[in-house]
């Protein structure tokens, strides 16, 4: 399982209003190096995990390129949606669940944790994550969500590759045992 995020230099995978602020550009603007890391996330993953306000606030979805089943962890029970070839899935029990849940419906592709901060947390906190892949944007937002405000331990990691693109560095690291 990998969790996969954009942030800026100071840590923030949104602006201090939540806004994007320009962290994604590398995903819709780019060719080259940046094409390349999107094709391969588009066929390496097999289920999203994303906390309620990664999902956001429209009651069916939102479109996206990853026709594979999202698991929403939220406190409200809903139903499924479906749209564009995305199923949105509602989790209220547990992380544990929404990974068990993501695993057997990734089969042998990779589920991915794609949002938000707490979530990303949680995850890591838990010692659920086997590796990161971040998009680290040039930029410094000065405030706003950050990725790792609330880690509960020293996270070791072994990095794995490092690729440069217009609009981002995107780094892969493996979590390894101190």
């Amino acid at each position: 399982m990998f969790l996969d995020m954009a942030m800026s230099l100071d840590g923030c995978i949104s602006g201090p209003d939540g806004e994007d602020a320009g962290l994604h550009d590398w995903y819709f603007a780019e060719t080259g190096a940046a094409e390349d890391i999107k094709a391969e996330l588009l066929t390496r993953i097999g289920a999203i995990i994303l906390g309620h306000t990664a999902f956001g606030t429209a009651p069916d979805g939102f479109d996206t390129e990853y026709r594979v089943p999202h698991y929403v962890l939220t406190h409200t029970p809903l139903p499924t949606v479906k749209r564009g070839g995305a199923t949105f899935i509602f989790v209220t029990d547990s992380i544990e669940s929404a990974l068990s849940q993501a695993r057997a419906a990734a089969g042998e592709k990779d589920v991915c944790v794609a949002g938000g901060a707490q979530t990303a947390q949680a995850f890591l906190n838990a010692g659920l994550v086997d590796e990161l892949q971040l998009h680290l944007a040039p930029m410094l937002l000065g405030g706003g969500l950050r990725l790792f405000g609330d880690l509960d331990t020293v996270t070791h990691l072994e990095r794995v590759r490092v690729v440069q693109s217009q609009h981002a560095t995107h780094l892969t690291y493996r979590l390894r045992e101190k």
